[in-house]
């Protein structure tokens, strides 16, 4: 196992990574929409949120040799389900190979953000 760390996605706020791979394989933490630079939550809007989720997916998947390209399955958590044809325009530009998905609709995430993001991907190193 591996653990995967970069400072260009925000850094674990428990006793967690913000990745690992196994095999060839990469398991993400969830993401939520902190700048990393800043630590501050990125816009109060979903697309801003989901925006800044996706880069700091992206900066985990290019750490661990990979990009989203390679995702396997994502696991998107929304604080309200009236987001999620805005949350999709935002996903849809960064996963264009369509991996397998779940999204539910949840109490409370994290820092009252309102998306949360994990993935499974290949790891082509």
């Amino acid at each position: 196992m591996n653990v995967v760390y970069t400072d260009k996605a925000p850094a674990a706020i428990g006793p967690y990574s913000q990745a690992i791979i196994l095999n060839g394989v990469l398991f993400t933490s969830g993401q939520i929409p902190v700048d990393p630079a800043t630590g501050e939550i990125a816009g109060d809007t979903i697309e801003a949120q989901a925006e800044q989720v996706m880069k700091n997916l992206e900066a985990v998947a290019k750490e661990a040799g990979t990009d989203l390209a390679n995702a396997v399955k994502t696991t998107c958590f929304l604080a309200d389900m009236g987001d999620f044809a805005a949350f999709n325009e935002i996903y849809a530009k960064y996963f264009v190979n369509k991996p397998a998905r779940s999204c539910v609709a949840v109490k409370t995430l994290p820092k009252n953000v309102l998306c949360e993001v994990e993935m499974i991907a290949a790891v082509e190193k």
